[in-house]
């Protein structure tokens, strides 16, 4: 990587120390160059179509826009930039929901210098990487990661719609999709994953993370 052009990094925190802290680090690094840091993920999209980075290090909570939101934005607006999730919190709704979306990697904001490095370096390459602990959590959810992976990105959103108790009607009017259209994915979803009620679906989002089961 070293010999070859540089990886394009944009950072993304909504706290300026911490943008500061990683911006500072990341430019010691000769194979790295900081394209852009923003305090918001949709400033970070203004400055990704701008500045094509390789790579994206954000931050998972953030006002306005989350983090998670943002990730399917980037996958639209910028296909070929990896995500890379920072995070204090290594819940699994989290780690299940920033995969799902697309995410490369997911790494704690307490990690080393070293493992930050590491993880830009592998998402560049067109690999995934998790800090420790993360590993484990998906690894002790990965069967049923295996068929959430088989949904599409219209499906997940039908399905955490539903999960969350939307009718075909709200979900039709939050997705701007016909109601019908919401009957067929349903279908399709619970025939993907086995599960024939929507209730079904509803704790099998709970029990991968997908949504909280608090309510």
């Amino acid at each position: 990587m070293n010999a070859r052009s540089p990886i394009r990094v944009l950072l993304v925190d909504n706290h300026p120390l911490v943008l500061d802290g990683l911006k500072a680090i990341l430019e010691t690094y000769d194979h790295i160059e900081v394209v852009g840091a923003a305090p918001s993920a949709r400033i970070a999209l203004d400055l990704a179509q701008k500045n094509a980075p390789d790579v994206v290090l954000m931050d998972i909570n953030m006002p306005e826009l989350n983090g998670l939101d943002a990730i399917e934005l980037f996958k639209e607006q910028t296909p070929s930039t990896r995500l890379l999730m920072l995070s204090m919190h290594d819940s699994r709704e989290y780690i299940s929901t920033s995969v799902m979306y697309g995410a490369s990697g997911y790494i704690l904001k307490d990690v080393s210098t070293e493992e930050i490095l590491k993880a830009i370096e592998t998402v560049a390459a067109g690999g995934t990487f998790f800090s420790t602990g993360v590993s484990d959590v998906l690894l002790e959810r990965g069967a049923h990661a295996q068929k959430g992976r088989a949904l599409t990105t219209r499906e997940q959103d039908i399905l955490l719609l539903v999960a969350a108790g939307k009718s075909n009607k709200d979900v039709a009017a939050t997705l701007n999709i016909s109601a019908r259209t919401v009957e067929t994915h349903r279908k399709n979803i619970k025939k993907k994953l086995g599960i024939a009620t929507t209730a079904g679906l509803t704790r099998y989002a709970i029990e991968n993370g997908l949504i909280g089961n608090d309510n």
